[in-house]
């Protein structure tokens, strides 16, 4: 049975346990966003920056609403003075680990970010938060070629000693899921080179279509238990219709 809410006055309609960030996206409700901005099969609930408030029965309390999933009824406001002010105060935290990200930087200056003047921002700057986005990528592939690497301040995501992982098949996967846009990617026609290693692209043999690595489609053949077969999607089905219709012709 579907569930009828108010999101900042407009009502919206919910299927039980569906996550309020995807409710609010859906009904083009802006709730912004970090480690939850781009789709994902699991959210990790890092950033904090997509908390709403969750008012229940006359109880009201702060969710993160990446995570969050409507069980009931209930009245969300996004916007909240509340809301703005711990907002706010997350961005300011996060200002600090992330000083030379720009999406970071920007939503601090909307949300009148306060300066936490008595902690010094990351000496070493960078856009990384911290979100392990990138590695739960790398797990669920089956190739762990990226983790956290030290702890404390000292704490970031990179290969082992920082040199090439002979497990990265060069996917993209980290870097498409990065919300700072962290992990840098460069490419041509030929090849691809992420974290310090360089990858031969792959291209489908009646177009030319770039497809990929050469190993991510082999990792990919091999977790699917097929041969590696170097066709775009287009020219993939046209091969599958053109063996049917030979078939019918005998």
């Amino acid at each position: 049975m579907s569930i009828t809410i108010q999101i900042d006055g407009k009502t919206c309609t919910c299927e039980p346990g569906e996550h309020l960030l995807d409710i609010a996206l859906r009904n083009e409700i802006s709730i912004p966003a970090l480690c939850g901005r781009k789709p994902y099969l699991q959210e990790r609930a890092c950033c904090r920056v997509c908390i709403a408030e969750v008012v229940e029965d006359g109880h009201s309390k702060v969710v993160t609403s990446c995570i969050y999933p409507i069980e009931h009824e209930c009245e969300v406001f996004t916007q909240s003075d509340k809301i703005v002010r711990e907002r706010g105060v997350v961005l300011a935290f996060l200002k600090l680990l992330a000083p030379d990200a720009k999406l970071v930087a920007q939503l601090a200056k909307a949300y009148k970010a306060p300066e936490l003047s008595r902690l010094e921002p990351n000496e070493k700057g960078g856009t990384c938060i911290l979100c392990g986005r990138c590695i739960d990528a790398c797990a669920l592939l089956g190739t762990n070629a990226i983790a956290a690497m030290s702890r404390g301040v000292e704490k970031e995501v990179n290969t082992a000693y920082g040199a090439a992982a002979p497990a990265c098949i060069g996917c993209k996967s980290c870097a498409a899921l990065c919300p700072t846009d962290t992990i840098a990617v460069e490419e041509d026609e030929d090849c691809l080179t992420i974290w310090s290693q360089t990858f031969e692209l792959a291209h489908c043999e009646a177009c030319g279509e770039p497809l990929g690595t050469v190993a991510s489609l082999k990792h990919a053949a091999e977790v699917a238990g097929e041969e590696m077969v170097l066709r775009c999607p287009e020219h993939r089905q046209k091969s599958i219709a053109d063996s049917f219709a030979q078939i019918y012709r005998r």
